[in-house]
């Protein structure tokens, strides 16, 4: 009887396979010790092009600069033809979801479609949350997937899924491939309509034999379909009612949403709102659309949102909303929200006017392009003299800040000694520092929960696409992956700040061995309260403080965590930490993580709760 136990022993001589290389082994000239030569010409030179040739002068040709991906088995052909690519460059992630994240931040961030690529079945449904976070907040994602051969497709093969029908409901469009000939222009395509009109996630399902089958077609630039309308100007007679409305306004408020800052419309935005001294309110995705320094600036709207920006637009009697598609965590109840006002609906999708707010004047077409027409159309300006006033009067009765406020010293940081020392730190002061030590166009990415609210709460944002978010979908992880993609897409002397919580950060912090691989100069502080935050804040109010599966005392140190990845690891415990361990993480040339041990008992208001009045926001948990 055999020992199926028993360990064979070899020599090193009658080792099986191939013997591994030893590392300090001198090389031949030209070569590395995996073999490769790194000189070695294109192996394409002397044979016929393949389908997976054409995606790659696809990807080239549509501008692509970065991919996003994991390799595996069905999407292999692809990476072959991607090793010859002079101008693209490949970052192999952790994890597919990572690379649908990273993408979609590199796309929020340029404005062009960010790449993502993995292998059929697993890789492909791991990229489906990503791929439903770009859906949700319109942000351009081109997503390539491998898929069994032709012939298999069907029949339960190895790592097969049906990509296309899992991501249908997800995608702005999705093709599946059937030729070598025709799979350059479908990647095209799927460039062009990502981009296009209103962005959104595209996805092209690659079979192995389309990938390995020789062509000599060659994709041309993108093209948008003929059979694709995209509108750009509004009705010009819509365009005249729409103005003389806000015109004779009393109380007008312009809502911006993330619309204005995808349709880079900010500076038509900003024209309009200061010619005709009208107050700003922003959505969740439209931050950063009006700049929230400025004396019009009401900051966001909604659950989460400003006292003054929610009573303005309750209490409004005109509201134009651009580039919004009047989500619930934005509007409350839809019978309460905005009760008394007039709606100038601009929007670039036909299918988003009068979905959830009626509009009283619908305007389709590009934001910048229908603000330009309204400017032009406006005959005066409404008299907003005694409705501004009325706004810093709630300014002043609703401001934004918390138990302990701080100080400013003279560089404008929030002041430590301002705090008791020995109560736990505040993150919302953690916040106003890390703002006070980086230039106004940091980009800033989060993940979901408390520390993405007080992000967005107690940050000053004046610049179009330095917030990077999960909105629609909310997807916690989305913080340490679209803070690399962030990254790679910002310019050079931009700084990429990570905001993100104990919990969210869990779920994707293997991602920290890409930052480091790839020496990414991005900071991440995780606001650690040892708990999923607002699961918890919703349990304490909703549920009788039944806290079920929402604390977590065994977190990691994630300062030591950071290290072993390769990264810098700090630790804040206490006000005094804050200063020195804030300046010296942002100083680290590469990735840096700080373990902020905050204050626990610490939430997040303003807050509506669910389908709730916005005029009748709570201000603690007594509120509610």
């Amino acid at each position: 009887m055999t020992d199926h136990g028993a360990v064979p022993e070899f020599d090193d001589a009658d080792a099986p396979g191939e013997p591994t290389p030893d590392a300090d082994a001198p090389t031949p000239e030209g070569e590395t010790n995996d073999g490769r030569d790194p000189e070695r010409e294109d192996s394409t030179d002397e044979t016929t092009p393949t389908g997976a040739d054409a995606v790659v002068a696809a990807l080239e040709a549509a501008g692509a600069e970065t991919v996003f991906g994991v390799q595996g088995g069905a999407i292999m052909p692809v990476y072959d033809a991607l090793y010859d690519a002079d101008d693209v460059s490949h970052v192999t992630m952790a994890h597919e979801q990572g690379a649908a994240h990273a993408a979609d931040a590199y796309g929020a961030v340029t404005g062009e479609p960010g790449v993502c690529m993995a292998t059929s079945g697993p890789g492909a449904t791991n990229l489906v949350t990503g791929i439903a976070d770009a859906d949700m907040d319109s942000e351009p994602v081109v997503a390539l997937t491998g898929q069994v051969p032709s012939d298999l497709v069907g029949n339960d093969a190895f790592q097969e899924t049906d990509t296309v029908g899992v991501t249908t409901p997800i995608t702005k469009s999705n093709t599946f491939a059937s030729s070598a000939d025709e799979v350059g222009e479908d990647v095209s395509t799927a460039f062009a309509l990502a981009a296009s009109g209103r962005q959104g996630p595209t996805l092209v399902d690659l079979p192995k034999d389309v990938t390995t089958d020789e062509t000599d077609a060659e994709p041309t630039e993108p093209t948008v379909p003929g059979t694709v309308s995209v509108p750009e100007r509004a009705d010009e007679a819509a365009v005249d009612a729409a103005a003389a409305t806000i015109a004779a306004a009393d109380r007008p408020v312009i809502l911006a949403g993330g619309g204005v800052v995808k349709g880079d419309a900010t500076d038509e935005l900003r024209a309009f709102a200061k010619d005709h001294e009208i107050p700003v309110a922003t959505t969740m995705p439209g931050i950063g659309a009006f700049p929230e320094d400025h004396d019009l600036a009401l900051e966001m709207a909604g659950m989460h949102g400003t006292g003054y920006a929610n009573m303005a637009t309750t209490m409004t009697d005109c509201l134009l909303a651009v580039g919004t598609r009047f989500d619930d965590r934005l509007t409350g109840g839809v019978d309460s929200f905005a009760p008394e006002a007039t709606v100038v609906h601009v929007d670039i999708d036909p299918a988003e006017i009068s979905k959830n707010v009626e509009a009283d004047h619908p305007l389709v077409g590009d934001a910048g392009t229908v603000l330009d027409q309204l400017a032009a159309a406006m005959d005066g300006s409404p008299d907003t003299d005694e409705w501004l006033s009325q706004c810093r009067d709630w300014q002043t009765e609703y401001p934004m800040d918390y138990a302990v406020p701080a100080a400013d010293t003279d560089d404008g940081a929030p002041d430590a000694s301002a705090f008791p020392d020995d109560e736990p730190v505040k993150p919302q002061f953690v916040v106003e520092a890390v703002d006070a030590a980086t230039d106004d166009d940091t980009v800033v990415t989060t993940g979901v929960g408390q520390h993405q609210m007080w992000a967005c709460q107690y940050w000053t944002y004046t610049e179009p696409r330095t917030w990077v978010s999960s909105h629609g979908l909310g997807a916690m992880g989305y913080g340490l992956p679209s803070a690399i993609g962030a990254r790679l897409a910002a310019d050079d002397d931009q700084s990429v700040v990570c905001f993100d919580g104990d919990g969210s950060f869990l779920m994707t912090c293997q991602e920290l061995v890409v930052a480091a691989r790839e020496n990414l100069d991005i900071t991440v502080f995780v606001l650690n309260n040892e708990a999923i935050g607002m699961v918890k804040q919703w349990q304490d109010a909703f549920f009788d403080g039944r806290r079920m599966a929402s604390e977590y005392p065994w977190v990691p140190e994630f300062d030591a965590l950071a290290e072993a990845f390769g990264a810098d690891g700090f630790r804040i415990e206490r006000y005094d930490d804050v200063a020195d361990t804030v300046g010296a993480a942002l100083a680290t040339d590469g990735p840096a993580v700080v373990d902020v041990y905050i204050d626990p008992t610490e939430e997040v208001y303003p807050m509506v709760p669910s389908g709730g009045d916005n005029g009748q926001f709570a201000l603690s948990e007594a509120h509610l």
